[in-house]
């Protein structure tokens, strides 16, 4: 603003202000979120009880966990909730969690370390719970977890984690040749009746503005890796 260039930067201003009223305030983030949280159905229990139960990490804070030497639950907690549940409902099911590390530089705080005792407190037994720490993002957690469990032919297995990373994580674990079934949890929006929905919070739109942009460049950033074999992956697709 203070050089030639002021008219320019003004108007690079104005533009910055707009676009982030947009993503705070209107519906840019469900219209965002919407096609990826409704990409698969929930899961149906009518067809089974399932082999093992696979549970992506992504809810503690290693960081803040080491810090205070304490899990730190930082968000999406239905992804720890949800196995417990299913824990109770299938007590033959084996039970999975994947998830060691995201950061770039390393560290010694794995995810997978304060999340088993938080599962367990949740009712798991310590001896059912089969534990991945060196997994870095989603595509290690496909690879190392078939490496650890060696799923046989036939055999049924749950995936879970939140409905928006679910077409991204189904498509990574489906090309790594693991069959799995969706069971999503932790959704950001209600469905349907939300799409052109308002909000007078910022700090609402603004969170699920940027989970689900996120979430889209993953999916394409995979799929250019070819990790995925869609876009967008659905049921009856990679």
């Amino acid at each position: 603003m203070l050089t030639r260039f002021a008219a320019l930067g003004r108007k690079l201003a104005v533009t910055t202000l707009v676009l982030l009223a947009l993503a705070a305030y209107s519906p840019l983030g469900n219209l965002l979120l919407y096609p990826l949280e409704s990409r698969f159905p929930k899961w149906d229990p009518a067809r089974g009880a399932p082999d093992g139960i696979i549970v992506l990490g992504g809810s503690v804070d290693t960081d803040l966990s080491a810090a205070h030497r304490t899990p730190v639950v930082a968000s999406a907690a239905d992804r720890m909730l949800a196995p417990a549940e299913l824990a109770r409902r299938y007590p033959n099911a084996r039970i999975v969690f994947t998830g060691g590390s995201a950061n770039l530089v390393s560290t010694d705080a794995k995810e997978a370390d304060y999340s088993a005792p938080i599962l367990e407190n949740l009712g798991i037994p310590k001896e059912r719970l089969i534990v991945e720490r060196d997994s870095r993002n989603t595509w290690e957690n496909a690879v190392f977890t078939r490496q650890l469990v060696s799923p046989k032919p036939g055999e049924r297995w749950l995936l879970v984690t939140s409905a928006f990373h679910m077409p991204r994580a189904m498509g990574i674990f489906h090309k790594a040749g693991f069959e799995v079934e969706a069971y999503p949890v932790d959704w950001r929006m209600g469905g349907r009746d939300d799409l052109f929905a308002f909000t007078h919070v910022g700090k609402e739109g603004l969170g699920r503005t940027d989970v689900a942009m996120r979430e889209w460049i993953g999916l394409l950033t995979y799929r250019i890796m070819g990790r995925t074999g869609e876009l967008l992956p659905g049921p009856g697709t990679d």
